[in-house]
């Protein structure tokens, strides 16, 4: 049988996505009619597109899923601007996120930390002040008060965007010093006095306690919260007016980041999933595969593609595309990869528009980070790749074709929708490839306007 072929052409160091247009023809190209692919199909499911779960009630808008799936937008980054604007400032690009197809926003952590005014949240002192309570030498976060972050969410959800809450449970900071038993010192565990008056803690409820010595990992020196003791586990996830549940049911967050996984078992993510519910994605920090997807099945939950994040600045900074060959969680479980380029903690990728070339064709939840979005990279082509994975990165994937500089693959298509091809040239010079598509006599087009050539399989 013949099978559907097309010459790729590829300028330098840039992507191509190839897709159905709205024309056919009958024409009929042989010259390598017995060329020899050694096509690599990476994932073998039935090819639906990753999930966030249904549309959560709190949305107000018509919420669909696009056909790729959808894309995340971290909404901030290291040391935003102090002064409690922060929400404000989110609230007011929602609408254009919206429009240019995010389905989502993660937030940074929410409630009031040791550093008040000044903190980015990951030294939670307070849970439940979302800005309300003056405390830690201030009444707003650095991100601003309750009432602005209500609205935010709500406009969000107007937006039919879903809310990420970024969740700090392994540690806490800003106690007050107590006499401790059981390190026969005085520790920083003394949470009584905080203004919530919700889950007061004291050196019972941290470790070293009458649980042991420790758990999994620690965090800075922070005292470190007790998983094992009931009362932490029902005042984060199970009664009804704890942390989980109250972000949930009264605040409107749909999700969770969760942070530092690597100091808690999986079991404490998988109790909070089973009692609170709503989307999770873990910061596991490790680029080795078997271990993140065995944190993410027994968690069940999504988990950060480190590994993929390390292979990508390898590949692309290291010139050596072949690298994307290589095993990643997306390629491993589809359906828990969360991929990303930069975050707050992490911006080691230079040739940053290949890589969101990559994730955003490429299978598992794609993020985008606030500052490439806004002020670093060329949005206008970052929304045209948004706009190719929600509507053509569709079915499992094949890689058909990779060198040090050239790589091709293949998204096969779900539920009607063909795919694409993705070809992306990381050299200095012109590139060409003959691949296999899953389309014959069939005139396609580059959606990355890249090329104006329509090549016919």
């Amino acid at each position: 049988m013949r099978k559907p072929i097309v010459r790729i052409c590829l300028l330098a160091i840039t992507t191509l996505l190839y897709s159905c247009s709205q024309n056919e023809t009958n024409e009929t190209d042989t010259k390598a009619e017995s060329q020899q692919f050694k096509i690599i199909d990476v994932t073998h499911h039935d090819g639906k597109p990753f999930s966030t779960g249904n549309s959560n009630a709190s949305l107000t808008g018509k919420y669909v899923d696009n056909p790729g799936g959808g894309v995340m937008m971290q909404a901030f980054y290291w040391d935003v601007p102090a002064g409690g604007n922060w929400w404000n400032t989110v609230a007011t690009k929602v609408t254009d996120w919206s429009n240019a197809g995010i389905g989502s926003i993660w937030l940074p952590p929410a409630s009031k930390a040791q550093n008040g005014a000044f903190s980015m949240g990951y030294d939670p002192t307070d849970y439940f002040d979302f800005g309300d309570y003056n405390q830690n030498g201030t009444t707003e976060t650095r991100f601003g008060s309750k009432t602005e972050l209500v609205t935010l969410i709500t406009k969000a959800h107007t937006e039919n965007i879903k809310v990420y809450a970024d969740i700090v449970i392994n540690h806490n900071s800003g106690g007050q010093s107590e006499a401790n038993p059981f390190t026969g010192t005085n520790t920083w565990t003394n949470f009584n006095g905080i203004a919530s008056g919700k889950f007061k803690r004291t050196y019972t409820n941290f470790y070293k306690n009458s649980y042991g010595n420790n758990d999994e990992g620690s965090f800075g020196g922070f005292p470190d919260l007790c998983h094992a003791d009931p009362y932490v586990q029902d005042w984060l996830w199970k009664r009804a007016d704890g942390v989980g549940k109250y972000y949930k049911n009264t605040m409107k967050f749909d999700g969770w980041r969760f942070d530092y996984v690597k100091g808690f078992g999986s079991w404490v993510v998988r109790d909070w999933n089973a009692n609170v519910g709503g989307f999770s994605v873990g910061e596991l920090w490790d680029s080795n595969v078997n271990i993140l997807n065995d944190w993410a099945n027994n968690a069940n939950s999504s988990v950060f593609d480190f590994a993929c994040y390390y292979k990508m600045n390898d590949a692309f900074d290291g010139n050596n595309l072949a690298l994307l060959n290589d095993d990643m969680m997306w390629k491993r479980n589809p359906y828990k990869a969360v991929t990303f380029v930069t975050n707050h903690d992490t911006d080691e990728i230079s040739s940053k528009l290949l890589a969101y070339s990559y994730i955003l064709t490429h299978e598992g939840y794609p993020t985008i980070f606030y500052r490439d979005y806004e002020e670093w990279l060329d949005k206008n082509k970052l929304n045209n790749l948004i706009w190719i994975h929600n509507n053509k990165a569709t079915g499992t994937t094949s890689i058909l074709y990779s060198d040090n500089d050239e790589y091709v693959a293949r998204r096969n298509g779900y539920n009607g929708n063909p795919g694409l091809v993705v070809y992306i040239n990381n050299s200095t010079s012109w590139q060409e490839r003959w691949v296999e598509t899953n389309w014959a006599n069939t005139q396609i087009k580059d959606f990355t306007g890249n090329s104006t050539w329509f090549p016919t399989t």
